[in-house]
């Protein structure tokens, strides 16, 4: 029995093996390689969505989360101290008046 990686979900697995088995298919069958009337080129949806999907299930969100952390820690450090400083007083001025 081996060990299940905790970042794994069934739905990964099933995406792993739709991979696997879309670019066997590709590979082996040429009638695999060409256009269908009624779903398209089906190289795109036996090898192409299944590895995008793969992909953005592995790695997207991680990234997107990086992205967004870094969006908002550039932000926060945007304005230096000293303009922080003045501004402080300002709004409190603000509220204290209205």
């Amino acid at each position: 029995m081996h060990r299940r990686d905790p970042d794994r979900s069934p739905f990964d697995e099933a995406l792993r093996i739709a991979l696997a088995v879309g670019v066997a298919l590709v590979l082996l069958i040429p009638h695999a390689r060409g256009m269908h009337a009624g779903v398209g080129w089906l190289p795109l949806w036996l090898v192409g969505m299944p590895a995008a999907s793969w992909w953005l299930l592995r790695r997207g969100h991680r990234r997107a989360d990086t992205r967004r952390d870094a969006r908002v820690a550039r932000c926060v450090v945007r304005r230096p101290v000293a303009v922080r400083r003045l501004v402080a007083p300002a709004r409190m001025a603000r509220r204290a008046a209205a």
